[in-house]
């Protein structure tokens, strides 16, 4: 794994020296910078999930991690844009490889409609602990019960609301407004924090601050193509009008069904991950404890990074080459954990 590490930067390294290009422009990226966290600000704080200002009577509400279906199928997808934290993953090394959606809600309770709702696996339980979040699914292997006794994460499985779509049964199951806080209470689960060092471990996740990867010597990154995620083919383009990525799934822009929004994101985090399949039925388990290489992309730029996981429940960090800890730019994040034998396939242009 170390001279993997080494080699993939010193190819990124030699890569940023040739590309000489100009810096790309960062002033949407200012304009999305949070205002509040200001001492003596009452009212507003920053987001351990976006940076951005949010209301402070939300500081202590937990997040939830939702788990959304992606097969083609299932689209579109409902409440997705208003996802503050975006993972996608393989699901199954069946039905070509299909990849399944976590989204992660700070302010949940004033999303009217999320969903569909799938089964979760334990590189889903792995991560959604991190933030200890509420998971929310509909069942999954007993693969799943070693990982929900070690993370302790709190969850809600199916008996979600039920929509009328037109669509096969299993991709009817939404979470609609209200419906997450009257399962948890009636589960004894808090919406709250379950401790001050889980909150704390939450609200130091990730590090917010303007970012321009022009200054680090980051190569062209207006495009990300993720040819490794084989049943959708995902690809995320800089909109240079907005200053967000935009997401697209089988050629198409992804637009929430439920507010017709389209999904975009300020920063991109990919990991190359290796991951371990369990049986012939294609379940599987993602090595995320550990190490790793991987890049991040945001303003149109991107460099190589490494990604390091301690435990089952400790937070996933991303280091620039130098080994400082990378910022994000104040806004939503897609992370994208690619298989390694399909690391080859994804495309930073």
């Amino acid at each position: 794994m170390k001279k993997k590490l080494i080699l993939f930067l010193l190819t990124a390294m030699c890569a940023f020296a040739a590309a000489g290009s100009p810096a790309a422009s960062v002033s949407s990226l200012a304009a999305q910078t949070p205002a509040a966290a200001q001492p003596g600000n009452t009212e507003l704080y920053a987001s351990e999930l976006t940076g951005l200002p949010v209301s402070s009577a939300l500081a202590a509400q937990r997040p939830v991690a939702v788990m959304i279906d992606n097969d083609l199928r299932a689209l579109p997808h409902a409440g997705l844009a208003e996802a503050d934290l975006v993972y996608e993953m393989m699901n199954s090394t069946a039905n070509n490889r299909v990849t399944r959606l976590m989204a992660v809600y700070k302010d949940w309770q004033s999303v009217r409609q999320i969903g569909n709702i799938r089964s979760t696996r334990p590189t889903n339980i792995l991560l959604a602990s991190e933030w200890d979040a509420i998971l929310i699914h509909d069942g999954g292997p007993f693969y799943n019960d070693p990982y929900f006794a070690v993370t302790g994460i709190q969850h809600l499985s199916g008996g979600f609301s039920r929509i009328r779509n037109g669509k096969a049964s299993e991709f009817t199951e939404y979470a609609k407004s209200g419906e997450i806080s009257k399962r948890a209470a009636a589960g004894r689960i808090s919406a709250s924090y379950t401790s001050p060092v889980t909150q704390t471990l939450a609200q130091t996740h990730f590090s917010f601050a303007p970012t321009d990867l022009s200054q680090l010597g980051g190569v062209s990154g207006t495009l990300c193509q993720l040819s490794c995620f084989r049943h959708t083919k995902p690809y995320l383009a800089y909109n240079t009008a907005t200053g967000l990525y935009d997401y697209y799934e089988g050629s198409k822009l992804a637009v929430d069904s439920e507010d017709k929004q389209s999904v975009a994101f300020t920063n991109i985090i990919l990991q190359d991950c290796t991951f371990t399949q369990y049986d012939r039925n294609g379940y599987l388990i993602y090595n995320v404890i550990g190490e790793g290489i991987g890049w991040y992309l945001t303003g149109g730029r991107a460099v190589p990074i490494l990604w390091k996981k301690a435990s089952e429940t400790a937070p996933t960090k991303y280091y620039y080459a130098s080994g400082t800890e990378i910022t994000l730019n104040p806004g939503k994040t897609y992370i994208g954990i690619c298989p390694s034998d399909d690391w080859q396939s994804v495309g930073i242009s």
